[in-house]
């Protein structure tokens, strides 16, 4: 077992700030987890990032098995969460279950489920079945083609009741924490005083008892980014730059240089075994 678990993750609320990033890789979750993130988490935003589409709505089970796969070899401390695709939970209760129980078959420590009053029974089914779940309410990007596109969230009496409605559920049916995505940070705070089970927020608020963020957008690999992303590095340029350097030196001759490779000492050597090698060969075709 990994060293956080979901009831550690609970027991963080109003006594330390959580802190969880997407993975969708072995070398990405390696560093996350040596940083000491709290979650990593495989989220179905690989769909954005990872695979150019322009919505989550296309990840499969199959790509979200096999991304988990990838990041729980790497991970020893934090918290592996796996996302439920979209069309993976919505039909029945028991489709949500056998696809829950392969993310975990996969490595997953607890998965995570957009929405809540919408899919109490199967939280709480999970959550009997040993299962651990957090819930998303909020922006629920699954759903962006109903709420009309990626917008804040909460402005009105009728969100504020659903977001709220919407975790309260999570809590009842014994989900560990809960995400809250693209929500005035009033609203965030509300719903954090409101519940006894850690809120994470993303673009909501420093009043939430954890932050996540994109991989991708956190490091700055892609110029455009939501606006509630705070950049912490330029990897983009980064990249780039190396790459640029990398192209000029093999044009020009540069690498490899003499480090970079090795060559036999003895010449003679070499050449009797080469000669050896050519008479072998021949002109015979190969089988």
């Amino acid at each position: 077992m990994r060293e956080v678990t979901p009831k550690k993750i609970r027991e963080m609320k109003g006594r330390e700030k959580i802190t969880m990033v997407t993975a969708y890789d072995y070398p990405s979750a390696l560093l996350a987890d040596k940083a000491g993130i709290d979650v990593v988490f495989v989220g179905d935003s690989l769909g954005m990032v990872v695979y150019g589409d322009e919505n989550t709505l296309n990840v499969s089970m199959e790509q979200m098995v096999f991304h988990t796969r990838a990041v729980a070899k790497a991970v020893k401390r934090a918290l592996v969460l796996a996302d439920m695709p979209f069309g993976s939970y919505e039909v029945s209760v028991e489709e949500g279950i056998k696809n829950a129980v392969r993310l975990i078959q996969a490595g997953a420590d607890a998965v995570k489920i957009e929405g809540g009053a919408d899919h109490e029974k199967l939280v709480r089914k999970l959550v009997r079945m040993g299962i651990p779940v957090m819930g998303h309410t909020g922006l629920t990007p699954q759903r962006y083609l109903r709420l009309g596109g990626y917008r804040l969230m909460g402005e009105t009496e009728e969100e504020i009741e659903e977001i709220l409605r919407d975790a309260k559920a999570l809590e009842r049916a014994g989900a560990f924490a809960v995400v809250l995505e693209f929500t005035l940070a009033d609203v965030a705070k509300l719903v954090t005083e409101e519940v006894s089970i850690p809120t994470i927020g993303i673009g909501s608020g420093p009043w939430v008892d954890g932050q996540v963020l994109v991989w991708h957008d956190l490091l700055g690999v892609y110029e455009n980014v939501p606006p509630f992303v705070k950049k912490y590095a330029d990897l983009a340029s980064i990249i780039r730059l190396a790459l640029e350097s990398y192209r000029e030196d093999v044009k020009t001759g540069k690498f490899p240089g003499r480090e970079h490779y090795w060559e036999f000492l003895d010449k003679d050597d070499f050449r009797r075994k080469a000669q050896k090698a050519l008479q072998r060969i021949g002109d015979k075709p190969t089988e």
